[in-house]
């Protein structure tokens, strides 16, 4: 049995100089592009769950406080909400260089890093649901990066207006417009503010704006390069499109996050905001055009282990609720109202406590 020279184990096995493996020259000259677009958004991901995980650590350690402070006076605090908008800068830069059915699904990232880092943060017990779920959502996230449309990712102004005309993207937004006032109309008029409902709105208007941020990071990369691309109008118009949705995309999820738990707000907004992205991509970009029907397939598979990891690490996951074991019958000279508690008149006891936990039951 012979020994294979450097160019036939390159060719055999993929190296690094010919062949078409993963760790080929082709191979990387290729999806180099897509490779920094999935490091960044990565990145960035992992930087907003640290980020929302020394918030909540500067809450609770406020919390304990006999005379709380402010948060905003906190410079732990101050430091997460310096990642998070590092985070999301990292986000907005990762459209520029990947499809945004790629980058939208690695905000699973983010959900497992608040799980693992919550265990060094908030000091919380790590779960073997944490596992299994961030098992299924590593996994799904590497057939998400190895099947992902490999598309051109340098859209310059003039194809961004083709794109805005084309029949298929005018149906869509008819369609998009059509359920999001339906849905509207439930909600302001019928009272309807059920969490698919208002999670819904949140996807629909998240489908414009990933559209938006992708042309607009798209063009800003071009005219970095020297490509001006910032002198069109329709550069414009997209960033009106971006913060408009952006707007009203966030007053609908805060809605949803007062009504419902955490726990069941962010595994459904992530499907839905994930699928809505996926579709938009699909129409407006037009990334799965010349995709295999076997690569199609792996990404959507890719996409349901996301999805089911998901799910799995929110899944009967206890929220931090900072509760008040008393009921504060006025002012009490030299200390401050933190808040009240009404007595329920639904309860045949006085002062009863809603949600109350085993501690306030054993004091009353």
């Amino acid at each position: 049995m012979g020994i294979l020279s450097v160019s036939e184990w390159n060719a055999s096995f993929g190296g690094l100089g010919t062949g078409s493996g993963p760790l080929s020259g082709p191979w990387y000259s290729t999806h180099k592009t897509h490779i920094l677009g999935v490091l960044v958004a990565a990145a960035s991901n992992f930087l907003i769950s640290v980020s929302l995980n020394m918030q909540k650590c500067t809450h609770l350690q406020l919390a304990c406080q006999r005379e709380p402070k402010p948060y905003y006076t906190s410079k732990l605090w101050w430091c997460g909400t310096t990642l998070l908008g590092l985070g999301e800068v990292g986000n907005f830069t990762a459209y520029g260089f990947a499809p945004i059915a790629l980058v939208a699904p690695l905000g699973c990232v983010s959900v497992i890093g608040s799980a693992f880092i919550s265990v060094l943060f908030l000091k919380k017990t790590m779960r073997a649901a944490d596992i299994l779920g961030g098992t299924l959502t590593v996994t799904g996230t590497y057939l998400l990066v190895t099947f992902a449309p490999n598309v051109p990712q340098e859209l310059t102004a003039r194809q961004v207006q083709n794109y805005l005309v084309s029949w298929p993207f005018l149906v869509y937004s008819i369609l998009d417009i059509i359920i999001f006032c339906i849905l509207l109309y439930f909600y302001k008029r019928k009272a309807v503010k059920h969490i698919v409902v208002l999670l819904m709105m949140v996807a629909l208007l998240a489908s414009l704006t990933v559209i938006a941020v992708k042309a607009v990071a798209s063009m800003i990369t071009l005219s970095a390069k020297g490509k001006m691309q910032l002198t069109y109008p329709v550069f414009y118009v997209m960033i009106v499109l971006m913060t408009t949705s952006c707007a009203f995309q966030v007053k609908f999820l805060n809605q949803a996050m007062h009504l419902y738990e955490a726990t069941a707000v962010v595994p459904i907004n992530f499907v839905f905001f994930t699928t809505s992205a996926i579709i938009s991509g699909v129409v407006f970009y037009r990334e799965f055009q010349s995709a295999a029907l076997l690569n199609v397939f792996m990404f959507l598979f890719g996409c349901l282990l996301s999805f089911l990891g998901v799910f799995v690490i929110a899944r009967n996951k206890k929220e931090e609720h900072l509760q008040i074991h008393f009921i504060d019958c006025g002012h009490i000279p030299g200390q401050k109202l933190t808040g009240k508690i009404q007595p329920d008149s639904h309860s045949s006891c006085y002062g009863t406590l809603n949600n109350e936990d085993a501690s306030v039951k054993s004091q009353s």
